[in-house]
């Protein structure tokens, strides 16, 4: 079977954007260090700022990005399941 359900899906994301966001840590805190103390003004003094964490966030949960993590994640279950059959 190679689709994923809901729950697959929703878990794959959650841990994709956690790593995305461990791995763009810097740049994470570079815009909150620029938008700490302020409100409105935020939105085009770290505009910058936010644009660099938008970019960083894609590489990692991009459309292409996220087709190879389930991929992956369908491997390994398939494996998984042959594994079990076998034993």
């Amino acid at each position: 079977m190679n689709a994923l359900s809901r729950r697959e899906e929703d878990t794959l994301l959650k841990s994709t954007k956690a790593r995305a966001l461990k791995e763009c840590d810097p740049v994470v805190k570079a815009f909150a260090e620029c938008s700490s103390g302020r409100t409105l003004s935020v939105a085009w003094a770290c505009r910058d700022k936010y644009k660099l964490v938008q970019e960083c966030m894609l590489q990692y949960t991009g459309p292409e990005h996220m087709a190879i993590v389930r991929e992956e994640y369908l491997r390994l279950r398939d494996q998984q399941a042959v594994q079990k059959e076998s034993s």
